[in-house]
């Protein structure tokens, strides 16, 4: 991917550099990798065009804002030719952060926050049931994240 669109030696070290802290600014992100400010806005520009940078993100500690449970769910289609029409419906239910269209014993893996076990039943009981295509579900939560990081990347 990254011949596609030739990156450089500089586009993957601004991306790491980004990913771990994405505040920096673009005049102290130059100093670091030795080039100008300018330098590192016209990358970032270039890198949004063609959609490998795709915004920046605040990261947020949710369980202190009361979001104590995470979940997630496997969903088994009734036919697997049904999900882009449940994708569509799935992206609808706003307690779903993340959706993936996957192999093994699941068609489709799903990441749930909710501030509590009644609004898990809710999204469970109330919206996922309703979505034309499951078949069924099952659900496990998360009892703690060990960790979260980003992957290293780089041009080899």
């Amino acid at each position: 991917m990254s011949q596609k669109f030739n990156l450089d030696k500089l586009d993957f070290q601004i991306i790491q550099e980004m990913m771990e802290n994405a505040e920096i600014s673009y005049a102290d992100l130059g100093k670091k990798l030795f080039v100008s400010g300018g330098t590192i806005h016209v990358r970032i520009k270039k890198l949004e065009e063609i959609g490998i940078v795709k915004g920046t993100r605040l990261n947020v500690d949710l369980k202190s804002l009361g979001y104590d449970v995470i979940a997630f769910i496997g969903i088994y289609l009734e036919k697997s030719s049904l999900y882009d029409t449940v994708a569509k419906d799935l992206r609808k239910i706003p307690e779903i952060v993340r959706l993936n269209y996957t192999t093994g014993n699941y068609s489709m893996f799903a990441e749930v926050v909710c501030k509590d076990i009644q609004q898990l039943r809710f999204v469970l009981h109330d919206e996922l049931q309703k979505i034309k295509g499951i078949e069924r579900t099952e659900t496990f939560i998360s009892l703690d994240e060990s960790f979260c990081r980003n992957v290293i990347v780089s041009g080899e």
